[in-house]
C-alpha cells in the first residue's frame, strides 16, 4: 500500500501524460510558453480568481506575496504554530517577524481565539506592527475565513491564504485560493494537484499586485527580462510541469471526490476510538492528509508500528511545533500559549490517503487501528 499513490495515478493516465511531455520535448519549449499561459488561465478559471501567476514552488509563492506587499523589518506576520516550516520561513526571509499562533484542536487550522490574543499581545507588548495573517488550509480543509476576515478588518491586516494543501477544497461553492487578499498553492508531487517536480502559483484579483508578482518572479523585470526595475528572484514554473498539471487538472475533481469517500469511511469507523478531523458544515476538504490523534505519543507509536508490520505506511505531520524550531528561536513570544499544538504534535498520525485506495485497503487500515485500540480497553 502506498501512502500517496503517484505510481498508480501515472499508470492510469500514462498515455496522455507521456504525450504532453513529449510535445514539450519536441518543441524544446522548456521555460514559459503556451503551456504555462494556458495553465494560469485554467487555474484562474478553476478557482474563480482573476489572476494566476505560476512560480517555481509553493515557498517562493508565499515569499512573492510578502514582497509584493512590502512586508519587512518591524512587521509582524501571524502564522499557525502547526504547519510546514515554509509557512513561517518566508517571514524572516523578507525581514519581518513571525508570530506563532495556536490551533483549533478539532480542525488543526489556526485558532481564532488565539489569533485575536496574539494580535493584542503584539500591539500592547511589542514594537512590531501587525501586518499579515497567513491562514493555512491544513490537510485540505480551508481555514475559518469568515472569522479571519472579521479580525483582519478590525486590525487592518492583509490575509495570505496558504493553500499548499488546500487546493481543491471549498467553502460552499467558493474554492480554496479565492479567500485571501493573495493566495498561494504548491504543486509538489504529493500535494492534491501535484506535478513531477516543484511548482507553485499565486492568486489575486488585484491588478497592481498581479503586475508586481509577475515582475518579482523574473528578477524584478520591467518591460522585459533585461529591463530590471526592482530586486526580484528567479522563480518560474517550467513548461514540462505545466504540461503535466494541465493533464492532471482534467481528472483532479474526480480524484478529490474519491478522497472524500476514503475520508468518510475512515471517519465512520474510527471516530469513536481516536480523534478525527472535524470538517465544518458547508466545507469540502481536498484531503491532502487524513490525520487522527491518539491519547499520547506512546499510543501513536504503537499504532504506527502495528500498521507498518502489516505493510501500511504512515507519517507524522508535524513532530515539532513551529515555535520550537531552532531557526525561529529569536522570534518566540514565550507568553503566548501553544498547548493545543504541542498536544497534537505528540499524538497525531497521518494515514494513507489517495484516490486509488480500494475498499479492502481502507478496511484493513481501520481494522488494525481498531484492534490495537480495543486491546487497551
Amino acid at each position: 500500500m502506498e501512502f500517496r499513490d503517484l505510481k498508480q495515478q501515472y499508470q492510469l493516465h500514462k498515455t496522455e501524460i507521456d504525450t504532453a511531455i513529449q510535445s514539450v520535448l519536441t518543441r524544446a519549449d522548456f521555460i514559459g510558453g503556451g503551456n504555462v499561459r494556458q495553465l494560469e488561465s485554467e487555474l484562474g478559471d478553476y478557482t474563480g480568481v482573476k489572476h494566476c501567476i505560476t512560480c517555481a514552488n509553493g515557498t517562493d509563492a508565499l515569499q512573492l506575496a510578502l514582497m509584493t506587499w512590502e512586508i519587512g523589518k518591524g512587521d509582524a506576520v501571524f502564522v499557525p504554530d502547526f504547519t510546514f516550516f515554509s509557512s513561517g520561513e518566508v517571514v524572516p526571509l523578507v525581514g519581518a517577524a513571525p508570530v506563532f499562533v495556536d490551533i483549533d484542536k478539532n480542525t488543526y487550522n489556526i485558532s481564532i481565539q488565539s489569533l485575536e490574543h496574539a494580535i493584542q499581545y503584539v500591539i500592547e507588548k511589542t514594537d512590531l506592527t501587525p501586518r499579515v495573517i497567513i491562514a493555512v488550509d491544513l490537510f485540505g480543509q480551508p481555514a475559518d475565513f469568515d472569522r479571519i476576515k472579521q479580525i483582519a478588518k478590525k486590525h487592518n491586516l492583509l490575509i495570505l491564504e496558504d493553500a499548499a494543501q488546500g487546493f481543491g477544497g471549498r467553502i460552499g461553492e467558493r474554492k480554496a485560493c479565492s479567500f485571501g487578499d493573495i493566495a498561494t498553492t504548491s504543486f509538489f508531487p504529493a500535494k492534491p494537484l501535484g506535478c513531477y517536480g516543484d511548482g507553485g502559483a499565486v492568486f489575486t484579483d488585484n491588478d497592481a499586485w498581479a503586475a508586481l508578482l509577475r515582475s518579482y518572479k523574473v528578477h524584478g523585470k520591467g518591460t522585459d527580462k533585461y529591463d530590471n526595475v526592482r530586486i526580484g528572484m528567479n522563480s518560474r514554473l517550467d513548461t514540462l510541469q505545466a504540461a503535466v498539471l494541465l493533464k492532471k487538472l482534467q481528472f483532479f475533481d474526480s480524484e478529490i471526490e474519491r478522497c472524500n469517500w476514503v475520508a468518510t469511511e475512515y471517519t465512520k469507523y474510527l471516530s469513536e476510538i481516536v480523534r478525527v478531523a472535524d470538517v465544518k458544515e458547508g466545507v469540502y476538504s481536498s484531503w491532502a492528509q487524513y490525520t487522527v490523534c491518539f491519547k499520547n505519543r506512546t499510543e501513536r507509536e504503537a499504532a504506527a508500528k502495528a500498521l507498518k508490520e502489516n505493510g501500511i505506511p504512515t507519517a507524522v505531520y508535524y513532530k515539532k511545533p513551529m515555535h520550537m524550531q531552532a531557526a525561529f528561536k529569536e522570534y518566540v513570544m514565550k507568553d503566548l500559549d501553544y498547548s493545543v499544538t504541542q498536544q497534537i504534535c505528540d499524538s497525531c498520525l497521518s494515514l494513507p490517503m489517495h484516490p486509488y485506495l480500494s475498499q479492502d485497503d481502507v478496511q484493513n487500515v481501520i481494522k488494525i487501528i481498531r484492534q490495537i485500540q480495543e486491546e487497551r480497553i
